[in-house]
């Protein structure tokens, strides 16, 4: 990936405070509304992918179209089918919403550490992407290994909570490193 402009990279840190701010709020949202309300629950969870693939068509579009960003194209796909999967888990076995999101996390965590790779030529301080990339990964795994173990209550939200405060934490760091770089550009 060749070198990236200013207001591209400009772009692209908004797009990384956003995504922080949008996880943020869910996660305010999952911890005082769905943890006490299924209903509200049960939208959050659909509501998380949805927003994900949401996020990765906007960011696919700044950054020179769903082509030339393989990794956020297939992620955007896989999200939609994650909210969709998320829906029939709730009406059939709501245990399985943490089989879901385990898959999904672990997948899309593998989509984010290569698209971080792929902008580290370019962009530089894509540090906090690609250990995301990783963590989502393994935190794949471990909400599958949960899942299959879980006896017959149901997980809830707050169990996927700190992973998306996790996100909101590497989102924010990108967002902040990209703005030091571009100072230190500037001087």
């Amino acid at each position: 990936m060749a070198d990236i402009d200013d207001a591209t990279r400009q772009g692209l840190k908004r797009y990384y405070l956003l995504r922080a701010g949008v996880s943020a709020a869910w996660i305010v949202a999952a911890v005082t509304l769905g943890a006490a309300n299924p209903l509200a629950g049960g939208l959050l969870l659909v509501a998380y992918p949805a927003w994900d693939a949401l996020a990765n068509a906007l960011d696919a579009r700044a950054n020179g179209g769903f082509a030339a960003n393989p990794p956020q194209t297939l992620n955007l796909v896989i999200s939609l089918a994650v909210a969709a999967a998320v829906v029939f888990a709730l009406q059939t076995d709501p245990r399985r919403v943490l089989t879901v999101f385990g898959v999904w996390a672990g997948f899309a965590g593998l989509l984010q550490l290569a698209a971080g790779v792929r902008r580290w030529r370019g962009l530089g301080a894509q540090w906090p992407m690609v250990l995301s990339g990783a963590q989502s990964a393994l935190a794949g795994g471990v909400f599958v290994t949960q899942s299959l173990g879980a006896g017959p209550h149901q997980p809830t939200i707050l169990i996927i909570a700190p992973y998306a405060g996790f996100g909101a934490v590497y989102f924010l760091a990108a967002g902040v490193a990209l703005a030091l770089k571009a100072r230190k550009r500037a001087a």
